[in-house]
């Protein structure tokens, strides 16, 4: 194995390094920023974490830096033999060297002390196995045993080790290795992806929390299709999500084909992503057509349909959002409701879109309507440039109806102008089917323009339908 002799003094900028090294002095221990820092450190990313491997008691040399950071608070995680310091806006996170050992059903190691070499060899891939020494002697050297900085230039994700090795000792790095590459835009080695394939399988010892974590980060890639892309060659998607993977594929009936809409779907979350970088809009994409393959059905005068599918959709979603360990909160309820409502502005465009129409969609949408407006555009994947241009061209029209309407009738996060109580008041009567006919007479006055969304304008109209279904009115506004 190699030592680079690169000096990376530069990323050493921050202050809190130089006093890391004159703490390492003192007690005469080695000390080294290891990972994710230095990858990005070469790649100029941004990276506010920092992993420090000190060969001896990393716990001990946490508590003797934060002393020198002003009394820092230290967490300590004996457990891990880690301890973490919150300083500015880093998170340092200091762990003495160790060696691993892997029991097959758990990926958890059994860990014992080691060296730099030994934690290097842990390393899950070779671009993260990179080492900038801290002590005095090697200041800023950069150590790299494993030709990290070959595979960073060369743009490729390898393992130090053996691949079947590292994928199965710890098979949630099978995830990492795929999400690497899509935030990264780096290829997984040949062998690296092969041995992917073969231990697939292994990803069930991994907990669906975690394995959450990663499909966050690559929905969060630039290009999130190389993630999904990823996880359909390596057979890693039906056994993580398997709704996804149901969308692969086109069937042919009397020389009739519907498109594939898992590349759709793709290139619907790639499209999205060029114009929001918000994680839960980004999942709307990639379950807005999820219900396509139970809503199938092919009809010998049209071809293929797919009806209802935004409706049972959207009630898939809850399940989904609970398989995948996704929030049961209003992330998912956003999400659902992007994706029963996603058909709505399309249907707009491609007709004289009316008041009432955008009144409604307004009424529904509330405040997550520019959000709808951002994937339906997304939506548009024909590779005729001709109907794409005419396609935003309505859009747009659209968007201007929306505002026009929205500025007059102010419908955002629309609520009736009376209320259930104001009806049971005005005619002196209990809950009952009445009530319910008067609200939703009103809601279709309001969204047809028969009246105007006013209090007083909605309080008559009340008055007036209960006169006629025969209600007495005991109390006036």
């Amino acid at each position: 194995m190699s030592e680079e002799k690169v000096n990376m003094e530069s990323a050493l900028g921050h202050p809190v390094f130089k006093i890391i090294s004159d703490v390492a002095e003192e007690m005469k221990l080695e000390a080294y920023v290891v990972g994710g820092f230095v990858r990005d450190a070469i790649l100029y990313r941004p990276c506010k974490d920092i992993d420090v491997v000190v060969v001896g008691k990393g716990i001990d040399m946490a508590i003797k830096v934060a002393e020198r950071l002003g009394d820092k608070k230290v967490n300590v995680f004996k457990t891990f033999g880690t301890a973490q310091i919150v300083y500015e806006d880093y998170d340092i996170e200091f762990v003495g060297a160790r060696k691993e050992s892997y029991n097959r059903d758990s990926r958890k190691p059994v860990v014992e002390d080691g060296t730099l070499e030994d934690d290097q060899k842990r390393r899950d891939f070779t671009i993260n196995a990179l080492a900038i020494g801290l002590n005095k002697k090697n200041y800023g050297v950069l150590l790299d045993p494993f030709n990290g900085m070959k595979d960073i230039e060369a743009r490729i994700i390898r393992t130090p080790l053996d691949p079947d090795i590292t994928y199965s000792d710890d098979p949630l790095r099978m995830m990492r290795a795929i999400r690497f590459a899509a935030q990264l835009d780096f290829t997984i080695e040949p062998k690296s992806l092969e041995s992917i394939s073969k231990n697939k399988e292994r990803i069930a010892i991994i907990s669906k929390e975690r394995i959450a974590d990663e499909l966050n980060k690559i929905v969060l890639a630039d290009i999130p299709s190389i993630g999904f892309s990823l996880l359909f060659d390596t057979g890693l998607l039906p056994l993580i999500f398997p709704e996804m993977f149901n969308l692969y594929g086109v069937e042919i009936v009397n020389g009739m084909g519907h498109k594939d809409n898992f590349y759709h779907t793709l290139q619907v979350l790639d499209n999205l992503s060029l114009r929001t970088k918000d994680l839960w809009l980004r999942w709307s994409a990639v379950l807005h057509d999820i219900a396509k393959p139970p809503t199938k059905r092919f009809d010998p005068k049209v071809g293929w349909t797919f009806h209802g599918h935004e409706d049972k959709g959207a009630r898939m979603v809850p399940k989904i959002f609970a398989d995948l360990r996704l929030p049961q909160n209003e992330k998912m309820k956003y999400v659902q409701k992007l994706v029963l409502l996603h058909l709505r502005p399309i249907v707009l465009a491609q007709e004289t879109v009316t008041d009432s129409a955008v009144r409604r969609l307004l009424a529904d949408a509330g405040d997550d309507i520019d959000d709808l407006m951002l994937l339906c555009e997304a939506d548009i994947t024909t590779k005729d440039f001709g109907k794409q241009k005419k396609y935003l061209k309505n859009f747009q029209l659209v968007r201007q109806k929306l505002k026009e309407v929205e500025e007059k009738d102010n419908l955002r996060n629309w609520q009736p102008p009376v209320s259930g109580e104001d009806i049971m008041q005005c005619f002196g009567i209990g809950p009952s089917l009445q009530v319910g006919v008067i609200k939703d007479a009103i809601r279709e006055a309001v969204l047809e323009g028969t009246i105007p969304n006013q209090r007083e304008a909605a309080y008559n109209y009340m008055v007036k339908l209960g006169t006629e279904m025969g209600l007495t009115q005991i109390h006036r506004s």
